[in-house]
């Protein structure tokens, strides 16, 4: 009975042994050998959370230098937007001159004149 108990400890021993990180080889890690060893099947729960984690720190980044980019493009469409108001508003204000409105009518040939006189106000009693 001893002499058995003395085997299985042995055995569990060299079992412990075989699959502890120091006897592992680059052929048993890269064959996933590693994932086996009884560190990670403990950790297993931590290993899936920090891989999830990782992802949606990736997603949250590629979100928002997609978002940076849109927020760039729509600052130049609007400074091209401004520049086009200011451009027709100027050009508003050229053909609403009184000069340019007299000038219009005139080549026209339309019985509309400048008056000469000054307005005037009409009170009401």
């Amino acid at each position: 009975m001893e002499e058995e108990q003395k085997q299985n400890t042995q055995q569990a021993k060299e079992e412990h042994t075989a699959t502890s990180p120091k006897h592992m080889s680059i052929r048993s890690i890269l064959g996933g050998d590693i994932l086996a060893n009884d560190f990670f099947k403990r950790q297993t729960r931590l290993l899936i959370l920090i891989m999830i984690l990782t992802v949606l720190y990736i997603d949250n980044r590629y979100s928002s230098q997609q978002e940076l980019i849109e927020i760039d493009k729509l600052k130049k469409d609007l400074v091209d937007i401004k520049y086009d108001a200011l451009t027709r508003s100027s050009e508003l204000m050229e053909k609403s001159r009184q000069s340019r409105i007299e000038e219009y009518i005139s080549m026209e040939e339309s019985h509309l004149q400048t008056a000469t006189n000054r307005p005037y106000l009409i009170k009401k009693d």
